[in-house]
């Protein structure tokens, strides 16, 4: 079993940024790929961000590369999403998700069926 609890979420100015942690618990090989989740309302659940836990390799969603960058402490059993350069549309609930197993990191990676665990969510907004 595994559990995670995000924190960090806040208001903001666009421009501004935020860093969202996730605090994980439970057996490793059940977090092999840990990601970052939005879900803004009337929208569908977009993945944002994921990392392979055991190499530390990354993937991002187009809307976020160059802006948000995922990474994880290891010795805290953390998951971060640091979030620059922050605009109106990122505005959203943020999941942190976890699974085991193993799979191509792509756009495969971001898709939301894969995961099989999930945290309570985190709000974000972002004014212009």
């Amino acid at each position: 079993q595994v559990q995670l609890v995000e924190s960090g979420g806040g208001s903001v100015q666009a421009g501004g940024s935020l860093r969202l942690s996730c605090a994980a618990s439970g057996y490793t090989y059940s977090r092999n790929f840990m990601a970052w989740f939005r879900q803004a309302p009337g929208k569908e659940r977009e993945g944002v961000a994921v990392i392979y836990t055991s190499a530390g390799s990354t993937y991002y969603a187009d809307s976020v590369k160059g802006r948000f960058t995922i990474s994880q402490d290891n010795a805290k059993n953390t998951l971060y999403l640091q979030m620059n350069s922050l605009k109106p549309e990122d505005t959203a609930m943020y999941y942190c998700a976890a699974v085991g197993g193993w799979f191509a990191l792509s756009n495969t990676a971001l898709d939301s069926a894969k995961y099989r665990y999930w945290g309570q969510g985190t709000q974000v907004t972002v004014s212009s």
